[in-house]
């Protein structure tokens, strides 16, 4: 059987990494399956916004930050992130669980594929519930750091420079300039980087030119890389890639007129094996996403509300909401195999905005010394 070129590799082949994986081992826990399925739930509210644009998305990046924002949330505010998620963080075994999953993807049989690594950066003169810290670490054996965020730059290098670290510099400038204020109260981050090479290396000089059929009907000249072997696939055509060790990249190519991304995404069927030639497009992609309006279509809405949003597991000092939640993709796969890296995270900031003062009338003005309460001058202004 020929395949038609695989036209929709670029969404949709990261988002099956896990979903294939979580039901082809058996020993991965309900946790990890109940994580994969919430992250590939955004993934799919995400390409509903982005219907003509390429997207790569890791599910478990935000799933791992969700799961901790878990924790710090209360009231209805948790109960909504716990509804969609499918899973309580707190539930006996289910902290547990999922670091086992962290253990697996960093035993050192992946030593040299994959790392993936969670931060928890609050501002350092907020007064967490008592016992957080530690209870945090029992659960996710993440230490809390503590930054100053009325430093913004100081503290945004610090959370920029942690995620560049962990992503081997795939992902050097996570928090854009405004992304943190002094406001900023807690940073949620996930960084995970892969790199793995074909168990059967496409060769190079089977690379050429061929025509990529757009979603518009248009067409585009690009590098296809071939390979002969076998291949699993299903009714909807989604064949997997060459695998690399202990990973697969499942590609999907809609198999009938009108159907889109997200039907193929659905409708994965049982797989069958042939031996096929395969063309896949050599790419290079890189995507930043706002995951406030997937969250919110999920449910998750009190959060991001600042009159609404409960977070008095964390901290009952002030109120406070999220801010912003993003997360930047990059991924590049070749001949040799894939190297990808991404990071997740969810800001946290005060709920009230700092009061202004309008000094647009006459005013009186004192120059004290501070440490004696010495007045040194004092004045009225009646028209500046």
């Amino acid at each position: 059987m020929r395949m038609s070129p695989v036209s929709t590799c670029l969404a949709l082949g990261l988002a099956l990494i896990f979903a294939e994986a979580s039901a082809s081992y058996n020993h991965q826990s309900l946790a990890a399956h109940l994580a994969t399925d919430f992250g590939v739930k955004v993934f799919q509210q995400v390409v509903q916004a982005s219907k003509d644009r390429n997207v790569v998305f890791s599910p478990y990046g935000v799933a791992s930050v969700l799961a901790m924002l878990q924790l710090t949330t209360a009231g209805d505010t948790q109960q909504q992130i716990q509804e969609a998620m499918q899973f309580k963080i707190e539930e006996k075994g289910m902290a547990p669980a999922l670091h086992q999953l962290y253990k697996e993807l960093m035993g050192p049989w992946n030593k040299d594929e994959i790392s993936t690594a969670d931060a928890i950066f609050v501002q350092r003169d907020l007064k967490l519930v008592q016992g957080f810290m530690p209870y945090f670490f029992r659960l996710f054996r993440t230490t809390v750091k503590q930054v100053d965020f009325s430093e913004v730059e100081r503290a945004r290098f610090i959370v920029n420079d942690w995620v560049k670290r962990h992503t081997k510099g795939m992902i050097n400038d996570l928090l854009g300039q405004g992304a943190v204020d002094q406001l900023t109260r807690l940073v949620l981050v996930n960084a995970l980087y892969f790199n793995g090479q074909w168990k059967m290396p496409f060769p190079e000089k089977g690379t050429h030119h061929r025509l990529f059929h757009k979603s518009d009907g248009s067409t585009v000249s690009v590098p296809m890389m071939a390979q002969t072997n076998k291949f699993n696939y299903s009714k909807c055509k989604t064949p997997s890639f060459p695998k690399l060790h202990g990973y697969c990249i499942p590609g999907a190519v809609p198999s009938k007129g009108g159907e889109t991304l997200e039907d193929t995404l659905e409708a994965r069927g049982g797989l069958s094996s042939s031996c096929s030639l395969l063309h896949v497009c050599r790419f290079s992609l890189e995507s930043e996403v706002d995951l406030r309006r997937p969250l919110e279509n999920l449910g998750m809405t009190d959060m991001f509300r600042p009159n609404q949003a409960d977070f008095s597991h964390l901290s009952d000092q002030e109120p406070l909401y999220v801010s912003r939640a993003l997360q930047k993709v990059k991924i590049e796969v070749n001949e040799s195999g894939t190297v990808a890296s991404s990071s997740t995270a969810v800001i946290v900031s005060a709920r009230m905005a700092p009061e202004e003062i309008i000094m647009d009338r006459p005013f009186l003005f004192v120059v004290r010394h501070n440490p004696t309460g010495t007045v040194l001058f004092i004045g009225q202004v009646m028209e500046p």
